[in-house]
């Protein structure tokens, strides 16, 4: 087979690493890609995500068996559907599919109908209103531009000071665009936050295991929220009755509702799940692989990816199998300044891939022949280990290596799970 990987980050470079390990895949295109990415073999195309009529024709032109898509937006601007209508093979859900993350508010209301668990909240279109709202609510309050932000359209508001502010940003500042001047402001939840993501065909769902996600910039969890400074898989210390009812009460109705919605979803359905006092609650869904989370989860699946997402798109029963011992950590490098403002072009030095240790390639080019930072995340390590100790120490250990002048990354991921 030959496959078509539509993105140009961390994520697709470890789904298009995965697939490539198939001995049913000849070669894997990664369009735009990343220059990193040719160090795994996969083949960059200079082709945007966002030109789907150059990327339908590439496809044609190839024979590729079937495309997979990794970042939101080209899934939001119809990229499935397009390619469907070419009589394409694509794995991703429909434009219509993808609301269930590209409107905090539509999501919110498929939970409400289905009786799915998550926090109160209510939704606004202007400031007035939303301001009023919280000068006479409780703080604290999580705050959400309503439509896709990269992962960076939310704030958690300690003070109504900060909700403000916030509130300001999104819907007078449109920070993250007009489209995202809407908000739901919702009710904090507490506990610990993990990870569920799923591969969904319809009413079928087939999950994967847990990770856990480091959000926020600085050690501890503090500072500005990003795309994701590392992530970890297994995740011990959360119960398996817990995962279970996650899936129970969170991704099987959810792919349910959809289906009733008129809006089936096929692809890689994600969910952030609050473990609270009162049971898991769902914090987001996202309707695509995660990033960091993908790039953990790679090395946990011993299934051929390859085989379960054509298994998935012919109507067949996908076998996944999951390592039962060890973990696997990831820590991502980024530009000082991530996520406002930061330096491009930074010279890298890189850790040794080994046989516990790799790198995946995010923001980086080739200037005169070397790799150099283009982008706020530039790479992630992932290492496995035998403890999540081991993990740290391979991890830590490679980054020690180098010269990271001018990079910052976490020196905690993994810490809870001590």
């Amino acid at each position: 087979m030959k496959l078509l990987v539509v993105g140009g980050g961390g994520r697709e470079h470890a789904i298009a690493n995965k697939l490539l390990s198939s001995e049913q895949v000849e070669t894997v295109f990664c369009a735009p890609g990343n220059a990193g990415m040719k160090k795994d073999g996969i083949e960059v195309l200079e082709i945007d995500q966002s030109d789907h009529a150059a990327l339908i024709n590439f496809a044609k032109k190839e024979n590729i068996s079937w495309t997979i898509v990794g970042p939101e937006i080209p899934l939001f601007n119809g990229i499935v559907d397009d390619f469907q209508a070419e009589g394409l093979k694509i794995f991703g859900p429909s434009k219509a599919a993808t609301l269930i993350e590209a409107s905090k508010e539509f999501a919110k209301e498929l939970m409400v109908k289905n009786k799915i668990p998550t926090s109160d909240y209510q939704s606004f279109g202007d400031y007035t209103s939303a301001s009023k709202y919280i000068e006479q609510g409780i703080v604290p309050v999580v705050i959400k531009a309503d439509g896709l932000a990269a992962g960076k359209g939310v704030v958690v508001a300690e003070t109504k000071e900060e909700a403000l502010n916030a509130l300001k940003d999104m819907m007078l500042d449109q920070k993250y665009g007009a489209l995202n001047a809407r908000v739901v402001i919702e009710e904090y939840l507490t506990g610990e936050e993990f990870s569920l993501m799923a591969f969904v065909k319809g009413d079928k769902v087939y999950p994967m295991v847990i990770s856990q996600d480091h959000k926020r910039l600085l050690e501890g969890d503090k500072g500005p929220n990003t795309g994701g400074m590392g992530a970890y898989a297994p995740v011990p210390h959360i119960a398996e009755s817990i995962v279970k009812e996650a899936v129970e009460r969170i991704l099987v109705p959810a792919a349910v509702g959809m289906v009733e919605n008129g809006t089936p979803f096929v692809g890689i359905l994600y969910a952030g799940v609050m473990a609270t006092d009162e049971g898991p609650k769902t914090i987001e869904f996202n309707a695509r692989f995660g990033d960091p989370e993908t790039q953990v989860l790679m090395n946990r699946l011993e299934s051929d990816l390859a085989q379960v997402i054509t298994d998935l798109l012919e109507d067949n029963e996908p076998e996944l199998i999951w390592k039962k011992d060890g973990v696997s950590l990831g820590v991502v490098v980024a530009a000082e300044g991530y996520p406002e403002n930061y330096q491009k072009s930074i010279p890298l030095t890189l850790p040794e891939s080994t046989e516990s240790v790799h790198l995946y390639f995010a923001g980086v080019k080739e200037e005169a022949g070397e790799l150099v930072s283009n982008g706020g995340r530039i790479y992630l390590v992932e290492a496995s280990g035998e403890t999540m100790k081991d993990a740290q120490d391979n991890i830590y250990r490679a980054l020690a290596s180098v010269d990271t002048t001018g990079c910052v990354y976490r020196t905690d991921i993994g810490n809870k799970a001590l």
